[in-house]
């Protein structure tokens, strides 16, 4: 985590490193190796506005100007808005209704009465930002690169008071970056450490409530330009104080060892002797009925994972994990007119946040991996294809191994139209 890995051939994209790394600095107080070392997955990170690079706080990601625009202009539909109160989730239908003509759509975010649900105390929980708003889009991308790991990032806006949601749990790692207003924190251990998404808090109730009666290991007020990070499993909750509160939270899906017992438990399936029957009339009620079969596919299993590729587990790790993170936005108008009018002398670049694998494919051609599918390229112009992936603003005509500006021209285009390169 102290740095990017130089980009080619495994999958790492190939952008500025100090855009990753000023997202993280960001975050938290303490150099990235320490924060990986010692906190990491282990223990929450207090992190005060004075420790970090931003004097101005995180306001640019989006003030509370942004959020009422969102809530007002910009035809916002469920799910990218959630209303909560005394803990409970209020149903959709109460703040949601048609968008009037030309735009006959059940489900759209109804301004007055957002208004209503707020004045009443309801929090507001803006989801996927990391989709929809131009600096979070972008904040999101800069800070996956620097985590290496998938991100989501909502926006909660709560009244004076107010606490939106019991104490709880999330089966994430996330970040609370304090925007506006002030929130008091208190944090309790974790009831189960290291919580799977299918393991919420929910079924944990009475250890969770149990838990928050006792004495909290962090007990903070967060104030503008205060970042807070909780590992998966600690418990939280949070209410505003005398004016209202705006905080975005970072939600970190990483990938667990538990993900890698899950693909290699699928490429099992290509083990026969763990695709075999049980012996007919089996009473699988009967512990002693299983125990010879369990011992059997144990063994087997053991075996099997004895010999087990990391190639073919990486392969399912990289399907699962890359389509979680998309790369930079393009512009799809200017990218075709880009198309139209390239030419030798023009300049393009790797579209940012992009992960690829060039690899060989047969004996006279080459893969390249992306993100939600495969592109093969002649194998002449894996050299050019390297260069162009690089990350390096690229002229066309100078691209290496391909005989003329013809075939340099053809492979840029490719990729343009492709959504792999952009216009420099």
């Amino acid at each position: 985590m102290t740095h990017l890995d130089p980009p080619g051939g495994h999958g790492r994209p190939a952008v500025p490193s100090a855009n990753a790394a000023e997202a993280l600095a960001r975050c938290v107080s303490v150099e990235p190796a320490k924060f990986a070392a010692a906190h990491w997955g282990h223990t929450p990170l207090l992190s005060r506005a004075a420790e970090l690079p931003n004097a101005s706080g995180f306001a640019d990601l989006l003030s509370p100007a942004d959020a009422d625009e969102l809530l007002s202009r910009r035809g916002l539909r469920t799910p990218f808005l959630r209303v909560a109160k005394d803990g409970q989730l209020v149903p959709a239908a109460r703040w949601t209704g048609g968008g009037g003509a030309g735009a006959e759509i059940g489900d759209q975010v109804l301004d007055e009465r957002i208004l209503e649900q707020y004045a009443s105390g309801a929090t507001l929980v803006l989801q996927g930002l990391h989709r929809i708003w131009p600096p979070l889009v972008d904040f999101a991308r800069d800070l996956g690169l620097a985590l290496n790991q998938p991100l989501q990032i909502n926006a909660y806006l709560t009244p004076a008071g107010s606490q939106g949601f019991a104490t709880h749990y999330d089966t994430h790692d996330v970040f609370v970056l304090q925007v506006d207003g002030r929130k008091h924190w208190r944090i309790h251990p974790p009831v189960l450490p290291d919580p799977l998404e299918k393991q919420p808090w929910g079924g944990r109730a009475d250890e969770v409530g149990a838990t928050a009666q006792g004495q909290a290991a962090l007990d903070v007020v967060l104030a503008p330009g205060d970042a807070l990070y909780l590992p998966r499993g600690w418990l939280h909750s949070a209410q505003a104080q005398d004016a209202s509160s705006l905080h975005l939270t970072v939600g970190i899906r990483a990938l667990t060892r538990y993900a890698l017992v899950e693909e290699l438990l699928a490429l099992a399936a290509e083990d026969q002797r763990l695709r075999a029957s049980l012996p007919f009339g089996t009473d699988v009620a009967d512990p002693d009925a299983i125990e010879p079969e369990l011992t059997e596919t144990v063994e087997a299993l053991r075996d099997w994972l004895l010999r087990a590729d990391p190639g073919a587990v990486a392969a399912r790790l990289r399907q699962r994990a890359w389509p979680a993170a998309r790369p930079a936005p393009i512009r799809p108008l200017a990218q075709a007119d880009a198309v139209a009018a390239l030419d030798a002398d023009s300049r393009v670049t790797l579209r940012p946040g992009l992960r690829w694998q060039l690899v060989p494919h047969g004996s006279d051609s080459v893969a390249l991996r992306l993100f939600d599918r495969t592109i093969t390229l002649p194998g002449d112009c894996e050299a050019a294809a390297r260069v162009l992936l690089s990350g390096a603003v690229t002229r066309v005509g100078d691209l290496p191994g391909l005989p003329d500006d013809a075939d340099r021209v053809t492979l840029t285009r490719r990729l343009l139209r492709e959504a792999v390169l952009v216009p420099a």
